[in-house]
C-alpha cells in the first residue's frame, strides 16, 4: 500500500515498500507538456527534458552520462502531451547517489547557450527521424487535422520554426513558469530507507507554492487527411472521436478496442489479415487525454488493397457495433488485460508510473483490487452500446501516408463502405 505525504508548497510525493526486491524506482512527474505550450511555443517542454541531462552547476553533460552509467541502472525522461517525466532506475544501494544525481538535473540545469545549440540540432534529426516513420507520421497528421487550432494538433517535438527562437535564459524562465510546485508528483516504490524519504521531502520542500499551469479547451472535429511519400507501403489511421481518460466508460473502452484490434485473435487481426490477406499490420489503439480522446484504426498495406481493406475494416467496426461481442470473446479479452495489468505492475519502475501518473492525470491512485473490479464490471451489452456511440461514420476521420490518393478519393470509400 502506498503512503501519501503532501508538502505545504502542494508538492506531493508517493512511496510504496515492495517487499523482496534489491532495486529502487524514482519518478519526478511534472504536470505540463505540449497543450500547455502556445503556438509560438511549441517544443518547449521536450526542449527542456533535452537540457535537463545536459550538465548542471555540479556537472558537466560528461559527468551525468558517466555517473548514470556507475550507477548500473537506467536514468531517463519523456514528454507527452499532458507532462513531463525524470526518472531512475537502481539498486536499493545506489539510491542515495541516483536521487541526488536526479534531483542535481531537475533542479540545476545550466541550459548552457552552447549546449542549447548542439541540442537543437539533437532535436532536428528527431524530428526527421519521426518523418522518416510513415506510422509516427500517419498518427501525428491525424492529431493535427482533428484537433486543429487547439495545442493538441501540436507535435510534441515542436518545429524548426518555433525552436530556433529558443535560447536558455528563454527556456529557463519557461521552466520557471511551468514547473509549479502543485504541478509536481514524486513517486518511490521499491527498496528504500525513511532517509531517502526525508532526502525528498527535503528537497522538495524547498520550491516555493505555485499553481499548476491550465491548457485551454479543445474539440475533435472530423478530418481526412493525406501526405504523399515515396515509401512501399501506404499507411492508414482510421479515428472515431472517444472519451477522456477519465470517463465512467474507461474501462468498456479498454476492452472494446482490444477486442477489436489488440492482438492476434481481435476481429481486426483475424478478418483483414488472417481472413483476407489485405494487410501485414492492423491495430486498434485509444489516445485519451484530460479531456478528450480518439480510438484510433492503423493498417499498412499496397495501395491496390487499400478500397477492399478499409470496407473490411468498416464491416467489422460495423457489426460489433450492431451485434457487440460475444460473451466468450469478451471474457477473453477481459482477462487478458487482467493478466497484462498485474503481470506489470509487478516491476518496481511500472509501479512507480503507476503511482506517479495517477495522481498526476486523475488525482487518485486506484488499487489494482480496483482496476479488477473495474474490468470485470464491463458488459457486452455495455460495449455494444459504447461501440453503438463511437462508431458513427459523422465522427469518422482519416489520415494516409504514402502513395496515396486525394482526401477525398478516402472520403467517398468511407462513405461506399457505410
Amino acid at each position: 500500500m502506498h503512503q501519501t505525504i503532501t508538502l505545504p508548497n502542494g508538492v506531493r510525493i508517493l512511496t510504496e515498500k515492495i517487499p523482496g526486491v534489491r532495486t529502487a524506482a524514482l519518478g519526478i512527474f511534472v504536470g505540463t507538456g505540449s497543450r500547455h505550450e502556445k503556438a509560438g511555443e511549441s517544443g518547449a517542454a521536450h526542449f527542456i527534458e533535452h537540457m535537463t541531462f545536459k550538465g548542471t552547476a555540479r556537472r558537466t553533460a560528461q559527468q551525468l552520462a558517466m555517473e548514470m552509467d556507475e550507477l548500473g541502472g537506467q536514468v531517463n525522461a519523456y514528454t507527452t502531451k499532458e507532462s513531463t517525466c525524470f526518472y531512475l532506475r537502481c539498486l536499493d544501494r545506489h539510491l542515495a547517489r541516483g536521487m541526488d544525481l536526479l534531483c542535481d538535473m531537475f533542479f540545476s540545469s545550466r541550459f548552457a547557450q552552447e549546449d542549447l545549440v548542439t541540442e537543437r540540432g539533437v532535436i532536428l534529426e528527431e524530428i526527421d527521424m519521426y518523418e522518416d516513420t510513415p506510422e509516427d507520421l500517419c498518427s501525428e497528421r491525424l492529431a493535427a487535422a482533428v484537433y486543429r487550432g487547439s495545442a493538441l494538433a501540436r507535435p510534441i517535438l515542436g518545429r524548426r520554426g518555433t525552436l530556433e527562437k529558443m535560447d536558455g535564459p528563454w527556456l529557463q524562465d519557461y521552466r520557471e513558469r511551468h514547473y509549479c510546485s502543485h504541478a509536481i508528483v514524486v513517486a518511490l516504490t521499491g527498496s528504500f530507507s525513511r532517509d531517502a524519504v526525508r532526502a525528498l521531502r527535503d528537497r522538495f520542500s524547498a520550491l516555493p507554492e505555485r499553481p499548476a499551469p491550465t491548457a485551454g479547451p479543445v474539440a475533435y472535429t472530423p478530418a481526412f487527411t493525406v501526405r504523399r511519400k515515396a515509401i512501399e507501403q501506404n499507411h492508414l489511421t482510421l479515428a472515431f472521436p472517444a472519451p477522456d481518460w477519465d470517463s465512467p466508460r474507461r474501462y468498456e473502452l479498454m476492452l472494446l478496442t482490444n477486442l477489436l484490434g489488440g492482438g492476434m485473435s481481435s476481429r481486426l487481426f483475424q478478418e483483414v489479415r488472417e481472413k483476407r490477406g489485405l494487410c501485414y499490420s492492423v491495430y486498434s489503439y485509444y489516445a485519451g487525454h484530460a479531456d478528450i480522446g480518439l480510438l484510433g484504426i492503423y493498417a499498412a498495406l499496397s495501395r491496390e488493397s487499400e478500397a477492399q481493406a478499409l470496407a473490411t475494416i468498416l464491416e467489422v467496426v460495423d457489426r460489433l457495433a450492431d451485434h457487440g461481442p460475444t460473451q466468450e470473446e469478451l471474457d477473453r479479452t477481459r482477462e487478458q488485460s487482467k493478466a497484462s495489468l498485474l503481470m506489470g505492475l509487478e516491476s518496481v519502475q511500472a509501479r512507480m508510473g503507476h503511482l506517479g501518473r495517477s495522481l498526476l492525470l486523475l488525482g487518485r491512485v486506484p488499487t489494482p483490487e480496483q482496476l479488477l473490479q473495474a474490468y470485470d464490471a464491463v458488459t457486452a451489452e455495455g460495449v455494444r452500446d459504447l461501440a453503438q456511440t463511437l462508431f458513427r461514420r459523422s465522427g469518422l476521420s482519416l489520415s494516409a501516408v504514402g502513395r496515396v490518393a486525394p482526401a477525398e478519393e478516402y472520403r467517398a470509400l468511407v462513405v461506399q463502405a457505410g
